[in-house]
């Protein structure tokens, strides 16, 4: 199978392109920044927000994503960098990414490692970190968990429950054919999602920003009595609507790059993937009442919670001083990789 192979210094004959979802706005605003041509590829009748604020030099519209493929010559004919973000895994699955041809940044070996939560929970554990009791069968729930199943998009799906007797009633009830499932304990706490970025060309690790996320009906149930909670028959889900922007206490930004930095060097012992983790990466995490830091999922690429930081957050200006995206940091890298012939680096 004949794949890209980067030749060229100059900039101007590379092009960053994304899937048209997701993050792809910022990707794109970023790559123009950094004075790097870009490409968006859509659904047909998704491409309005493009158009609208004019962030892609190109458009490519597909009647589905299954015609990825059909298109990917175009794309290796335009020395294309693609650059995944939630829904491009979700389309295209780790197994059709490992078959591309079309450059691709980051370490293509790592998602297979973040899809499967028994994977994804052994590199975390490797890495020291503190992590949520997980249950191997309903029967085992002696206190509040969550449950989630496996492929849910942005928490869709996801529900609590207190004992073995509320989860056959709802799973029973919304979800009887699915059985691909994750219980883990439901920790207390403040959710607060990190977003790093690991260079592969300095070594060094930053943290770009945090989010929350804005939740449904979590965030909302509040504003219903707890008596008409119970009447409606209301269970909480945590299907996620938006995103947050969040700053938090400056006392606990040393455990956080601790936690990056140890997430980091375990990824470059993982079977598959020893190029390591590098890019952009989140932590989600539950901060308790008593400041411990939980982890309960990583998403190694580019996250939806850095879109409320397009023009950059307080850690971004404190470091660059200029407006720097997680989508700017990604073409700047690019951008450097290309001029220091070193863009085989950041390419899986």
């Amino acid at each position: 199978m004949t794949r890209s192979t980067p030749t060229s210094r100059s900039t101007s004959d590379y092009v960053i392109a994304t899937m048209g979802s997701h993050t792809a706005l910022q990707i794109l605003h970023g790559a123009r920044q950094e004075g790097m041509r870009n490409l968006v590829v859509c659904k047909k009748g998704t491409e309005r927000a493009y158009k609208s604020y004019g962030v892609a030099d190109e458009i490519i519209l597909v009647d589905d994503w299954s015609a990825w493929e059909a298109i990917e010559g175009e794309l290796v004919k335009r020395n294309a960098i693609i650059i995944p973000h939630g829904s491009f895994i979700a389309y295209m699955g780790h197994d059709r990414v490992n078959d591309m041809r079309a450059m691709y940044f980051g370490t293509k070996g790592i998602l297979e490692w973040e899809s499967d939560r028994t994977m994804e929970r052994q590199w975390l554990e490797a890495a020291g970190l503190k992590l949520p009791r997980v249950f191997a069968t309903p029967e085992e729930i002696t206190k509040p968990v969550i449950v989630k199943f496996h492929g849910a998009g942005g928490g869709f799906g996801y529900f609590v429950a207190r004992s073995p007797e509320q989860f056959h009633e709802v799973k029973d009830r919304k979800y009887p054919d699915q059985n691909d499932y994750a219980i883990q304990e439901y920790i207390v706490g403040v959710p607060i999602y990190a977003h790093f970025f690991q260079s592969a060309l300095t070594g060094a690790l930053e943290i770009m920003s945090f989010d929350k996320r804005y939740e449904s009906n979590a965030d909302s149930i509040g504003r219903i009595k707890a008596e008409d909670q119970l009447a409606a028959n209301i269970h909480t889900s945590y299907t996620i609507v938006g995103n947050i922007p969040v700053v938090i206490r400056e006392s606990l930004l040393p455990a956080f790059f601790t936690m990056g930095e140890r997430v980091v060097e375990e990824s470059k012992k993982l079977k598959g993937a020893e190029k390591g983790l590098f890019g952009p990466f989140c932590l989600e995490c539950i901060v308790t009442r008593k400041l411990e830091i939980f982890v309960f999922e990583i998403s190694a690429r580019i996250v939806a919670g850095t879109n409320p930081f397009t023009m950059g957050s307080p850690y971004s200006w404190l470091k660059y001083d200029e407006p720097m995206s997680t989508g700017r940091r990604i073409a700047r890298e690019i951008k450097q990789a290309i001029e220091g012939g070193k863009l085989q680096e950041v390419l899986g």
